[in-house]
């Protein structure tokens, strides 16, 4: 961060947003946050969580074209950062007492509520990377949660229905436009494709080696654009290069291979589906980022997970470990009476 500028803004209060990110994951990490089994508890946080977003619509100021920020004068908060968050839980606690049960259509049906409610008020804030994100979190919880193969072809289907109608009457035309320069990414390079084009030049110019830390031309000069938080990766790749690339993925992987090994030992469906959502999450953010960096996907607002500038989504990420952290702390096994519930969905 402090070497894709001159300006250190970033760097001083990403460090900040750091540590008090930090000291979120231990505190959530010491905290038995078993109450969030309680069905009440989770309806609740999600009636206050979509009050408040759509109060966003209707009270928040636009910043970037977007009502997607609280300010609070010294920072701003994200609450769709929490929302992906609170997706994951309620998720984990509808399908951890009805697994046996999701070849029934009515499961899918009624998960995929809670999804599309989050979906519709992250939309139209517009934020359609983090509504993207909600689609990709609840379309992968209900994959492991073993979905049949019949339902699954109408879920594709569903999907490309709901994709022809946001491109008719949802879509802004800049989004239409970022869709339309991934099929034909050298339509528009002055325009529309710019951003795209400027970073799949700055992924590629880094080759092997990279040009150096604080060498990167495509940020310093501010050809790139969005350098320290949608299109981190480009800035990242350009001065470290396919040997700093594959570092960065492998320690990705590692935090991957600790969410899933923690899921595989989880003391009930809750906590195994909790870790598998939150993989899904982070994987989502981090294919989706990199692949639209690179020129492989389209170009959406989604950033790079503990990478990408902001305080909200590293905060809310160090969280979601904490609890994580927090299940293996205070596990236990279910009394035999309770686990059977459980199975059966009682």
């Amino acid at each position: 961060m402090n070497s894709f500028t001159d300006d250190n803004s970033y760097f001083d209060r990403q460090v900040i947003w750091f540590f008090i990110a930090l000291g979120a994951f231990f505190s959530a990490s010491f905290f038995d946050w078993s109450f969030l089994r309680r069905t009440n508890v989770l309806i609740t946080l999600f009636a206050l969580l979509t009050a408040l977003l759509g109060s966003l619509l209707i009270l928040a100021s636009s910043v970037k074209g977007a009502k997607s920020w609280i300010d609070f004068g010294l920072f701003s908060f994200q609450p769709t950062d929490i929302a992906k968050l609170l997706l994951v839980l309620i998720l984990a606690k509808y399908f951890s007492r009805r697994h046996i049960e999701i070849a029934n259509i009515r499961h899918i049906i009624v998960s995929g509520i809670y999804a599309f409610i989050l979906f519709i008020l992250v939309a139209l804030q517009p934020d359609f990377g983090g509504a993207i994100i909600i689609a990709f979190v609840w379309l992968g919880m209900t994959l492991v949660s073993g979905i049949s193969k019949k339902h699954i072809l109408a879920l594709i289907l569903l999907g490309a229905v709901a994709f022809g109608v946001l491109w008719g009457y949802g879509f802004k035309d800049y989004q239409k436009a970022r869709v339309l320069n991934f099929l034909h990414p050298l339509a528009d390079i002055r325009g529309s494709g710019y951003n795209a084009y400027q970073s799949t030049i700055a992924v590629g110019s880094g080759e092997i080696l990279g040009k150096g830390i604080g060498y990167g031309t495509q940020s310093k000069l501010k050809f790139l654009p969005e350098y320290e938080t949608d299109f981190v990766f480009a800035a990242f790749a350009e001065e470290w290069g396919f040997v700093g690339v594959l570092f960065m993925m492998s320690i990705f992987s590692v935090l991957m291979w600790r969410i899933l090994s923690t899921a595989r030992n989880g003391a009930s469906n809750f906590e195994i589906l909790y870790a598998l959502g939150l993989a899904i999450l982070f994987m989502s953010h981090f294919v989706i980022n990199t692949g639209m960096n690179m020129g492989l996907l389209p170009v959406t607002g989604i950033n790079l997970p503990f990478v990408s500038y902001g305080g909200s989504h590293l905060i809310t990420s160090f969280f979601a470990l904490g609890i994580l952290a927090s299940m293996r702390r205070y596990e236990r096994p279910l009394h035999k009476d309770e686990a059977g519930k459980e199975f059966l969905g009682i």
